[in-house]
C-alpha cells in the first residue's frame, strides 16, 4: 500500500479537501520557518567569504585568529597570518568570522539579560 492509500482510508468520506489543505498548509509552514531561513544564512554566508581580502583580520572554525595575507581565488583558500612570521593556508570555507564581527557578537551578548 501506498501513503497516498494510507492516507485516504484513515480520512472519513468526504473530508478528503479539507486534509489537502492542512497539507498544504503544513509544508508552506516548513517551508517559511525552516528552508527559507537557512538558504538566506548559507546566501550571506558565501557573500560573506566572497568579500574576503587582504588584511581582515578572521577567526577559522577552529578557532584560530588570524589576519589575511594573501587570497587565492582560483584555489578557494587564503593565506592566514597567525603570528609574525608564521602562516597557514586554510580553505576559505573554514573562516567564520571576521574579529571586528566577533566583538559585537559578544557585545550583544553581555548586554542582553541572563536568565
Amino acid at each position: 500500500m501506498t501513503l497516498l492509500n494510507i492516507l485516504l482510508q484513515a480520512q472519513p468520506a468526504g473530508g478528503g479537501m479539507g486534509s489537502i489543505i492542512m497539507i498544504v498548509a503544513l509544508i508552506a509552514i516548513f517551508y517559511f520557518f525552516m528552508i527559507r531561513p537557512q538558504s538566506k544564512k548559507q546566501k550571506e554566508i558565501r557573500k560573506f567569504r566572497e568579500s574576503l581580502k587582504n588584511g581582515d583580520k578572521v577567526i577559522t572554525a577552529g578557532g584560530i585568529y588570524g589576519k589575511i595575507k594573501e587570497v587565492s581565488d582560483k584555489s578557494n583558500t587564503v593565506i592566514l597570518e597567525i603570528s609574525d612570521g608564521v602562516k597557514i593556508r586554510i580553505d576559505k570555507g573554514s573562516i567564520y568570522q571576521t574579529v571586528q564581527d566577533a566583538a559585537e557578537s559578544q557585545a550583544n551578548n553581555a548586554s542582553s539579560p541572563q536568565k
